[in-house]
C-alpha cells in the first residue's frame, strides 16, 4: 500500500484527509468522527497532523465553559456553535506553525550542543595545555587548525589595545573557530561571542588571562610573549555572524572583529 498523498500535492485527495482539523477540534458527529477513525488506522499523514493538533479541543472546551450560557444565551450559543470551515483551516495553519517554530528551536539547540560537544576538547586543549611554568597557551592544535583555516578576520582596539584574529571554517553544525589572542593582561576572565545578523548572541569559549598576559611584545618572559590560541563553536553559519566580541566577565569589551 503507498503511503498517505498531502492534501496539497495537487493530486484526488480523500475527503479524510480533509477532516483531521475538524476532528482535533472535536466538531464532527459520531458517524463522521467514526469513518475519520477508521481512516485514521491506516493514514500515516492525518496521524502525524493530528499529533501536531493536540490539545486543541480542550482549549475551545475551557472556553464553552465560560459563564453567560444561562442568563445570556446568545453568547453560550456563539461559543457552542461550529467554527466556519475557514475558521478551523486558520485555526490548524496557526497551530501547525507554532509546532513547527517550536522545532526549529528544538533543531538549533541540537545542534549548538553537537558544535559544543565537538570543539570542547579543542577549547579545553588550548585552556589547560601547556608548560609546568604556568605558559603554554600556544598549543600545537589549536595553532595547527588556526594556520590551516583560510577565512580570517582581524582587528586592533584603539582603547584597550588588544588584538584579535578570528578563524572561521564552516561545518555542517555550523562554524568552528579558532581565535588567536595578543596584547592582553589579566588577570582577567573572558569570553570569545559570536553576534549574529539577527542580534542573537552566543558565547563560543571562554578562559582566564594570567598575570603575565597573552601576546605582550614587550614582556620578559617568552610566555608572556605568545598569543593565545584557543578554539569554539556556534550553530551559525559563518554568512550568519555579524561580528565576533572578545569581552571580559564583567562586561567590558576588549575588541571586536567583523565577521
Amino acid at each position: 500500500m503507498s503511503g498517505p498523498m498531502h492534501p496539497g500535492s495537487g493530486s484526488s485527495v480523500p475527503s479524510e484527509h480533509e477532516t483531521v482539523g475538524a476532528y482535533a477540534l472535536g466538531i464532527l458527529d459520531d458517524a463522521e468522527a467514526t469513518a475519520f477513525e477508521a481512516h485514521l488506522a491506516g493514514c500515516e499523514w492525518c496521524a502525524q497532523q493530528l499529533d501536531e493538533l493536540a490539545g486543541m479541543e480542550s482549549m475551545l472546551a475551557a472556553l464553552a465553559d465560560l459563564p453567560g450560557s444561562g442568563s445570556t444565551p446568545a453568547i453560550g450559543d456563539s461559543l457552542s456553535a461550529r467554527p466556519s470551515p475557514r475558521i478551523v483551516e486558520k485555526l490548524v495553519d496557526e497551530v501547525a506553525e507554532k509546532r513547527a517554530q517550536k522545532r526549529r528551536r528544538s533543531f538549533y539547540m541540537i545542534a549548538a550542543a553537537a558544535a559544543l560537544i565537538i570543539a570542547g576538547p579543542l577549547a579545553a586543549i588550548a585552556a589547560n595545555s601547556g608548560s609546568s611554568g604556568g605558559g603554554g597557551q600556544v598549543t600545537a592544535s589549536a595553532q595547527t587548525t588556526f594556520s590551516a583555516m583560510a577565512e580570517k578576520k582581524s582587528a586592533t582596539d584603539p582603547t584597550s589595545h588588544a588584538s584579535a584574529t578570528v578563524g572561521m571554517e564552516q561545518k555542517d553544525w555550523g562554524t568552528q573557530a579558532v581565535l588567536e589572542l595578543k596584547n592582553v593582561k589579566g588577570p582577567l576572565k573572558c569570553s570569545l561571542v559570536a553576534v549574529a545578523k539577527n542580534g542573537q548572541r552566543v558565547t563560543m569559549s571562554s578562559w582566564s588571562v594570567p598575570d603575565w598576559g597573552y601576546g605582550i611584545p614587550d614582556a620578559k618572559t617568552d610566555d608572556a610573549k605568545k598569543p593565545l590560541y584557543i578554539g569554539g563553536a556556534t550553530a551559525f553559519k559563518p554568512n550568519e555572524i555579524d561580528h565576533f566580541e572578545i569581552v571580559t566577565f564583567d562586561g567590558k569589551k576588549l575588541v571586536q572583529v567583523n565577521a
